[in-house]
């Protein structure tokens, strides 16, 4: 049986393009959307849904690709592109009657909140980033022998066929290194929990792989035309990370500062599992963003 956020109603919305999205929504209030990362699903906000649904409507989609949401066929590029992942995003919260809401992505969910940010400034009303930078950036940080901590964005950005086959193959190996290699503390992923990421992410290969395709392909087109048009997210942003600008070399709020006039840039002691592992920060974290 799946996983999910317990109280909470688990349904079933059309997103773009007539793809279904999983969705567990707890809560009343004003509507809060979290999206997931890698790899993971929307189980990873259990913790900190469960710390806002007193004042907030928290809405937690598994991202197309992932979890119980729709895996269709990456047939063309744009299908696994963020833009199409926001689109995805927006009608989902249309669908439960919320036409303006705040969003907060960790990892992967975050590159999708972060192309929602830019592509409907008019529907997302504060933007909540977790332990990313954006697609170009992320690449334009990537070099020498520190690349080696993102391998995995390289393997997946190969042509189809031999990624899927590979990641395949070894599944949970594979799956399973970024959960231990990604945590601080371990023991605040439990088993059960565990166990469903790495069964939900190896149903899903083909889809997560295209996922990570785009990233290397029409993901950097949207953004870089963003960049060339000076375009900003128009929003209050903040942004939580660990310390990856003194790890890669670069300084990590100011790349933030040129997308995010009106940012509030945070480190964090917790590792990449911030939300499992430091619920209680990431929270306040979101709460002092509403606020804003």
């Amino acid at each position: 049986m799946t996983l999910t956020i317990p109280g909470f109603d688990h349904v079933r919305l059309p997103g773009a393009d007539g793809v279904e999205l999983a969705a567990a929504v707890g809560g009343s209030g004003s509507p809060v959307v979290l999206l997931h990362g890698f790899p993971q699903t929307h189980l990873m906000w259990r913790h900190v849904a469960e710390r806002l649904t007193d004042e907030h409507t928290v809405i937690c989609p598994d991202l197309r690709g992932y979890g119980a949401s729709d895996k269709p066929a990456a047939t063309d590029p744009d299908v696994y592109a963020k833009r199409t992942m926001a689109a995805d995003v927006v009608a989902l919260a249309a669908a439960l009657g919320h036409e303006r809401f705040a969003l907060v992505g960790h990892d992967r969910g975050a590159l999708v909140a972060f192309r929602a940010g830019l592509d409907h400034p008019e529907t997302v009303t504060h933007l909540g980033i977790l332990d990313i930078v954006p697609t170009l950036d992320m690449w334009n940080v990537l070099h020498g022998a520190s690349a080696a901590v993102g391998y995995h964005l390289f393997l997946m950005a190969q042509p189809p066929g031999l990624p899927e086959a590979m990641i395949a193959g070894s599944a949970d190996a594979f799956f399973g290194s970024f959960l231990d290699a990604w945590a601080n503390d371990p023991t605040t992923m439990p088993e059960d929990v565990r166990a469903e990421y790495l069964r939900a992410s190896a149903a899903a290969v083909t889809s997560i792989v295209a996922d990570y395709r785009a990233s290397a392909d029409i993901d950097v087109m949207h953004d870089q035309a963003d960049l060339d048009a000076g375009s900003q997210l128009a929003m209050p942003v903040t942004v939580v990370q660990q310390d990856w600008g003194a790890q890669l070399g670069y300084d990590a709020a100011g790349v933030w500062k040129a997308w995010a006039p009106d940012l509030d840039h945070r480190l964090t002691r917790a590792g990449h599992f911030m939300a499992e592992e430091a619920p209680d920060e990431i929270a306040a974290a979101i709460q002092g963003l509403l606020a804003r």
